[in-house]
This record gives C-alpha cells, structure tokens and sequence, in this order.
C-alpha cells in the first residue's frame, strides 16, 4: 500500500487517443447493432399488430397497409444510423476533424499575421523606440556619504 515501486499504467497521449477513439467506435456499432436488434422485434410486433390482431386493418398510406409504411421508414432511419458509423464516420472521423482544425489553425494565423503588418504599417513606431535596444537596469554603487550638514537646507532630509 505504502510501496515505492509503484506501477501506474504509462500510457502516453498517442496511445490513450487510440484507445479513446477504440473505444467510441465499438460503442457505436454496439449502438448500431442494438438498433437493428429492436427494428427487427418493433417490426415483427408491429406486422403481428396487423395481420395478425387486425388493428386497423381497413388504414392504409399511400395505397399500402399503414404498417408497411412505418416498417419502411424506421428502415430508412436504420440505414441512415448504418451510412452515418460505416461511411460517414470513416470520411469524417477524428482524422479529418484533426486536418480540419490545423487548417483552421493555420488561417487564423495567416490572418493575424496580415493584421499584424497592417497595424504596423498604419501606425509606426517611432524610429527612436524601433532601434533602441533594450538596457539592462544599472547597478546602483554605494557612493560616499554627504555630511549632514545644518547650513545646507536645499537637500532633501534623506539624502
């Protein structure tokens, strides 16, 4: 408990992003997965529904029985999910969304840069204060002490 010999798990930045990213996309094909899983029981209850209980037999949308309509277009929203964690997010994943923030990075620098020059263009600095190199505090040497004398009464007290 108190040991020196500590062994923390070392994992580095590079390693704890691949495992991060890893870890979100198993999380989203379990969510896919767990999508498909409930179309498949939502439609065989909502085709028992139907046929079988004969709930609202008689409606229909679009000339076809209400529940082929709703089959069909919870199957649309379960190929979007399918198309957004196979193909969108292999496009646009943590690669792309690094690219696209270097980019943006290196704009806002080219643009901060051009302002830059600008400022210094419109509003100079004096030649003076441009070239004047920057001096180093001087050292303050103990000088010889004045004598205090009454009959001085131009200096100051402290001095």
């Amino acid at each position: 408990m108190f040991s020196k010999n500590k062994n923390p798990s070392k994992l580095d930045a590079e390693q704890r992003e691949l495992y991060d990213n890893a870890r979100h996309r198993i999380l989203q094909k379990r969510r896919l997965f767990q999508h498909f899983v409930i179309f498949l029981i939502g439609a065989t209850f909502l085709i028992v529904l139907n046929v079988v209980i004969g709930y609202k037999e008689e409606f229909k949308l679009w000339g076809y029985d209400w529940f082929v309509t709703a089959i069909l277009l919870w199957a649309f929203l379960f190929f979007i999910h399918l198309i957004n964690v196979y193909v969108i997010n292999s496009f646009m994943g943590r690669a792309w969304k690094n690219r696209q923030m270097e980019r943006l990075v290196s704009k806002q620098q080219e643009k901060i840069a051009e302002m830059q020059k600008q400022v210094e263009k419109d509003y100079p600095l004096p030649e003076h204060k441009k070239t004047k190199p920057v001096d180093k505090p001087k050292e303050i040497k103990p000088g010889p002490e004045k004598s205090a004398n009454p009959d001085d009464l131009d200096q100051p007290y402290n001095t």
